[in-house]
């Protein structure tokens, strides 16, 4: 994988093939930050990678200047990755290793953009319950997203919040936000 743009353009990070991930592909991403960079100054928004993973969207969101950004992830190996990655690039990314879902039970903090890629099997009230707990524990800011991947095969077009999709290939991002 390879950060798109911004500080750190054109690196590329290799996370160890032991780790239980699917990093975003380098079209799927560069599509993302395309519609996010009309919408938001990263350097003035906060944050949230949920099942961060390799830390793929949170090294992209640090190059393009958001300090203020969470990696949640229960793989010790995700975990001690993204921090060996941020600490190398000098990058102010903070991590937690819990399950998601026990931490959006339990955390009050709120982001600009929580962003979570799920296990694409994942059925759809795992990917509901996400939605659920963000917004019923208000962690989302007044003009925020909530963005989850999944596989163009999942719909979840019927979950409140819900506003769009894009699909780009085999990943699709649906975007949720507080209603007005």
């Amino acid at each position: 994988m390879r950060i798109i743009s911004g500080e750190f353009k054109g690196r590329r990070i290799t996370a160890p093939k032991k780790l239980p991930v699917r990093p975003t592909t380098d079209m799927a991403k560069e599509a993302l930050f395309n519609i996010l960079n009309n919408q938001f100054y990263f350097d003035s928004i906060s944050v949230l990678d949920l099942f961060a993973g390799s830390g793929n969207i949170s090294y992209e969101f640090a190059s393009r200047g958001t300090v203020q950004i969470t990696c949640v992830d229960v793989d010790f190996g995700c975990i001690k990755f993204i921090n060996e990655t941020a600490e190398s690039f000098d990058m102010p990314i903070q991590t937690v290793k819990s399950d998601v879902f026990k931490f959006l039970e339990n955390t009050k903090l709120q982001s600009t953009i929580i962003f979570a890629d799920p296990p694409y099997e994942f059925p759809v009230e795992e990917f509901s319950k996400i939605r659920e707990l963000v917004f019923e524990n208000n962690l989302l800011e007044k003009e925020g997203l909530l963005i989850i991947e999944h596989s163009k095969h999942t719909n979840l077009s019927h979950i409140s919040h819900y506003k769009y999709s894009k699909s780009y290939g085999g990943n699709m991002f649906s975007f949720f936000e507080m209603d007005n």
